[in-house]
């Protein structure tokens, strides 16, 4: 999968060539995500995106639902594209993760805003609170949604902090979910090559 810094029709394999690439490298993307996956607290773990993981999910959904028009592949790549850090900041996909239906219910519905309050801190710099759900609400009076799109922008002197090996701590400030955790070593190299 050849990364191009924009994902395009053009960009991305014709199904016969993904399913190959696919069955030759599926163990290598999965590695990624699990390196971009950082679990806070309990219940609540954040997957932080990657020009990778996204062409790796308009590709299985191509693949999945045999899309291979135009039109379709367009509507995936407008669905799944702004979800690539741009050089600024991360994207990552959060998900609340009640295993037992009726507690994820009730859980749900104390943790209105959680979302809102998640939290990045760049070692000697201020917090940075996420953008939630840029493309669509997905919360209610309610409940809160199981899975929320979260984007942390950084100022340039974060960018550069990060580059330079700062530690950064990842933390909800929810009255209901108050948790933090320093992002693993690995996980921030990771991250610190989405920064510009």
């Amino acid at each position: 999968m050849q990364l191009t810094g924009k994902i395009t029709p053009d960009s991305l394999m014709s199904l016969e060539a993904y399913t190959k690439y696919r069955k030759a490298n599926k163990p290598a993307i999965m590695a990624h995500r699990k390196l971009r996956s950082v679990r806070l607290g309990d219940y609540i773990n954040l997957q932080f995106e990657s020009e990778l993981t996204i062409r790796y999910q308009i590709q299985e959904m191509l693949r999945i639902e045999k899309v291979f028009e135009e039109e379709g592949i367009l509507q995936e790549i407008e669905a799944y594209a702004p979800l690539v850090p741009d050089g600024s900041n991360w994207k990552a996909t959060m998900m609340l993760e009640y295993p037992d239906v009726n507690e994820r219910k009730r859980e749900l519905a104390r943790l209105i805003g959680v979302e809102d309050r998640l939290f990045v801190e760049v070692e000697g710099q201020p917090r940075v609170y996420a953008i939630a759900d840029e493309d669509m609400d997905r919360e209610n009076e309610e409940k809160t949604s199981a899975v929320h799109f979260v984007r942390f922008e950084l100022t340039p002197a974060m960018c550069a902090a990060v580059k330079a090996g700062a530690s950064v701590k990842l933390g909800c400030d929810h009255t209901n979910y108050p948790a933090h955790v320093t992002i693993p070593a690995e996980t921030l190299a990771s991250l610190a090559g989405d920064l510009k």
